[in-house]
């Protein structure tokens, strides 16, 4: 897809209800890659003081999402495999990085990692598998989630 589809989904990602929640920002988007960035907040912590997991996924699925759908053809996840690797200091601004290694016509996988933007330490990788429905993007509304016809 062009430049100008991959505007669109940044600014429906800043748009986006839980990005905008969490903090999340839109720093590229390819085709087939993107990076969005996070800064390490005191709302974002869990019960031990340090970085809740789900905020470090969070970025990634962002990340990923983008990327599998920067093609135009709107995709799902199927599956995400994460692995935390160390623990971001309070204040990081962190920064997810989603990579299409393999695409089909019906799926397409991603290597993902959360970095550091300061000190470029790797905190997490993921690899993402995304079903590709075929359905283009442009037609489809906002919301994409199961209809009654999708049974």
């Amino acid at each position: 897809m062009d430049q100008k589809f991959r505007d669109q989904l940044k600014r429906r990602s800043l748009e986006e209800p839980f990005a905008r929640l969490v903090g999340m920002e839109v720093a590229e988007v390819g085709s087939g890659s993107a990076a969005v960035r996070m800064t390490v907040r005191p709302e974002l912590e869990n019960i031990f003081g340090a970085t809740h997991g789900g905020a470090i996924f969070s970025l990634i699925d962002e990340a990923f999402q983008l990327a599998c759908n920067a093609h135009g053809i709107l995709s799902v996840a199927l599956n995400v495999s994460i692995t935390y690797v160390s623990a971001p200091d309070p204040g990081a601004l962190l920064e997810a990085r989603a990579t299409e290694m393999h695409k089909t016509r019906r799926t397409s996988s991603y290597l993902c990692e959360v970095r550091d933007v300061l000190d470029g330490k790797l905190l997490a990788t993921a690899h993402a598998l995304a079903y590709r429905t075929g359905k283009q993007i442009d037609s489809q509304p906002v919301s994409v989630g199961p209809t009654s016809t999708d049974a």
